[in-house]
């Protein structure tokens, strides 16, 4: 089953960018986040009281897992939910996003004593020459300057994220570390509502349940988890690369769910980009 979480982690990651739109067509997006990860937090705290985990930590771990999570579910996902909403077209936000393998790569031997072999690079290169077919190299001049700047904060958190969940790696129990993670998600978006959004709103409508139960679900108890237990066992840059393969599984079910056009250049970029991601995690017997 572990050798298939790479897998299950690419189909629900990419599922995500399929629901986004209709949740922020409903909600702004930093009222609709602190809706799902007050929710995501009860789950792994009622998880963590079932499985009969130790739910108070150290500080220190306290403090880890509540800035992972503002790193991973408030610059992150704030800066995606944000730019979508603002009108930056999905794809372009996948796309900026998709350079985090990249960036990852270049600090992963800096900050993490990783030995970053030119395979794994060759597979990034790969994967982001793949990830751009899909998307498309005409993505049109009207693109809203704030939305950009949001994905691109997202990027940074990210990557800055998964170099610090992976340097600061301990033993808290994942349903526990992830209810903390939430909690800070909760706090940051709370805060942003409250000292820069003036007119936060939440239309539950039946659209916006469906969405929003698909993310809190399957990408945040499924995927997420999923993620932290794959930083934890591979090194970084191994880990990430499996990012390109996230707007080539969204075009697939765009093209499947949303009706949109595949085209034979979406095909050959997602068939360069598995490629890449199988070069980057390839191991010599």
């Amino acid at each position: 089953m572990v050798k298939l979480f790479p897998i299950i982690f690419i189909v629900l990651w990419s599922s995500a960018f399929v629901t986004t739109k209709p949740i922020v067509n409903n909600s702004d997006p930093f009222s609709a986040l602190a809706f799902r990860f007050l929710f995501v937090a009860i789950g792994f705290f009622l998880f963590s009281l079932y499985g009969k985990k130790k739910i108070f930590i150290k500080k220190k771990f306290l403090f880890n897992s509540i800035g992972t999570g503002i790193l991973f579910h408030g610059f992150y996902l704030g800066g995606v939910f944000y730019s979508v909403f603002v009108g930056l077209p999905v794809n372009v936000a996948a796309l900026i996003v998709t350079l985090q393998p990249i960036l990852t790569n270049a600090l992963a031997g800096k900050f993490l004593d990783e030995k970053v072999q030119l395979q794994q690079w060759l597979g990034v290169m790969l994967g982001f020459v793949g990830a751009t077919l899909v998307i498309g190299l005409d993505i049109g001049e009207d693109l809203p300057m704030d939305g950009i700047v949001a994905v691109i904060i997202s990027l940074i958190a990210i990557t800055a994220s998964t170099i610090w969940q992976k340097k600061v790696s301990d033993d808290v129990p994942l349903s526990v570390n992830n209810m903390y993670q939430a909690i800070g998600a909760v706090i940051f978006h709370l805060l942003i509502i409250f000292l820069f959004f003036n007119e936060p709103f939440l239309n539950i409508t039946s659209e916006f349940l469906f969405a929003m139960s698909h993310q809190i679900i399957l990408v945040s108890f499924g995927a997420f988890s999923i993620l932290m237990f794959l930083i934890k066992s591979n090194t970084a840059s191994k880990t990430v690369s499996l990012f390109f393969l996230i707007p080539c599984v969204t075009a697939l079910m765009s093209w499947y769910f949303l009706d949109e056009i595949l085209t034979n250049i979406d095909v050959l970029g997602f068939f360069i980009a598995s490629i890449g991601v199988y070069i980057s995690n390839y191991k010599k017997n």
